[in-house]
């Protein structure tokens, strides 16, 4: 399955490390762990990029199955994981494959991650399927989708009115890489989600401060305490709701 993505591919690589990467990935990172009630299970990471998530759960103990459809992301995983001690490395497996269809060697795992693969997608079916297809009994996916619900936040921050007024009751917009992209709404995902069998049990808000940091905005000596509010307010209600990205749990119960 070809998505919007690939285009964006230097670019978003190009933003690693810097400041609204290491706020989304450490609040996910945090977020995933307050949900995992079980240690060293197999996981599967579908969208698996560069291998930020994937590898944090190799570290805890997990073993893992990557899985991407970029043969340069996977590569620039590849290079991470040598880096890593060696019983990390034997915990992650790589595959080169489309994520809208199951292949016949990956078998359902307690844990799935799809984080940011929905937005790319013009129509999210196939990929949902997967995920349900690859959640096991009693297992949890995690699904990191750009937020529906505020589309309008970033650009009315910004001051750019029309992107803001066009924003409100659509699922379209142009992200930060120049691509075509789409949201979910909360509501939608969660009955879509239903209907493949996995129950939403937990939601929260990822960047609710930071989103319209620029592109290459440093990382400030007062971050832990930056990523501390960031994580709390993608806690809490009304800020959640208002965050640039919409983090769900679902169990398949």
């Amino acid at each position: 399955m070809s998505t919007g993505f690939t285009g964006g591919e230097r670019d978003w690589q190009a933003g690693l490390g810097h400041l609204r990467d290491a706020v989304r990935q450490e609040v996910v990172a945090r977020q995933v762990n307050a949900e995992l009630t079980d240690t060293g299970v197999e996981s599967i990471d579908l969208g698996c990029g560069q291998g930020t998530q994937a590898l944090r759960l190799a570290r805890a103990g997990h073993p893992v199955t990557g899985v991407d459809a970029s043969a340069e992301m996977l590569a620039r995983f590849d290079r991470a994981l040598a880096a890593e001690p060696s019983e990390v490395r034997t915990r992650v497996r790589l595959v080169h494959s489309d994520i809208s269809t199951q292949r016949s060697d990956l078998s359902p795992a307690p844990i799935v991650l799809c984080h940011g693969v929905l937005m790319y997608c013009p129509d999210p079916g196939p990929v949902l399927g997967t995920v349900a297809a690859l959640t096991a009994p009693g297992g949890m996916a995690s699904l990191l989708v750009r937020n529906g619900d505020a589309l309008a936040m970033r650009p009315g921050l910004l001051g750019d009115w029309a992107t803001c007024a066009a924003a409100f009751g659509s699922d379209r917009y142009l992200n930060r890489l120049g691509l075509a992209a789409r949201a979910d709404r909360l509501a939608d995902l969660t009955g879509r989600l239903a209907a493949l069998g996995l129950t939403v049990t937990a939601w929260y808000g990822v960047r609710v401060f930071t989103d319209v940091a620029g592109d290459s905005a440093e990382l400030p000596p007062d971050l832990d305490a930056l990523i501390d509010c960031e994580e709390r307010a993608g806690r809490t209600d009304p800020y959640r709701g208002v965050a640039a990205l919409l983090h769900v749990i679902a169990r398949r119960l």
